[in-house]
């Protein structure tokens, strides 16, 4: 499933925090190469983020990163447009406690292509966006529940 530069689909930003003594299993790793592979998402840009004890601060490109600490997402070392720069690391940083890490991704939602080129197409615009938590899908459907 080869996208166009007409045919993209929406763009994500995640940040992934790991807070101090988070164990790291690695077990979400492999699943990203797997979503590319499948052509779900294409990862655009991918940085690590690492707050030290002292507060200070370090970004990385994944290919810094060995393949003990980043395992499969090497695969994405280099993986920029631009969109995440240091500016970025900084306000995550910022947000981050001494001790912790995080893992930026901007990537593509190729599933969505087809119909968000056919809207552009047709002359729609995205007005809006909003991504809905879990814990908030949880509590609404408690909440209907109980109600019931």
């Amino acid at each position: 499933m080869e996208a166009s530069e007409e045919e993209l689909g929406p763009i994500d930003v995640v940040v992934i925090g790991y807070p101090p003594g988070a164990p790291l299993t690695g077990e979400a790793v492999p699943i990203v190469p797997d979503l590319v592979d499948r052509g779900i998402i294409r990862v655009f840009d991918a940085r690590f983020v690492v707050k030290n004890e002292d507060g200070t601060f370090s970004g990385f490109d994944l290919a810094d990163l060995d393949q003990d600490t980043a395992g499969d997402l090497t695969a994405f070392a280099g993986a920029s447009t631009g969109l995440l720069g240091d500016d970025d690391v900084g306000l995550i940083a910022a947000e981050l406690e001494p001790g912790a890490a995080a893992v930026m991704i901007v990537y593509e939602n190729r599933w969505a292509a087809r119909f968000a080129t056919a809207v552009r197409r047709n002359g729609g615009v995205l007005i809006a966006s909003q991504r809905i938590s879990v814990q908030d899908l949880i509590d609404a459907l408690d909440a209907v529940e109980a109600a019931a």
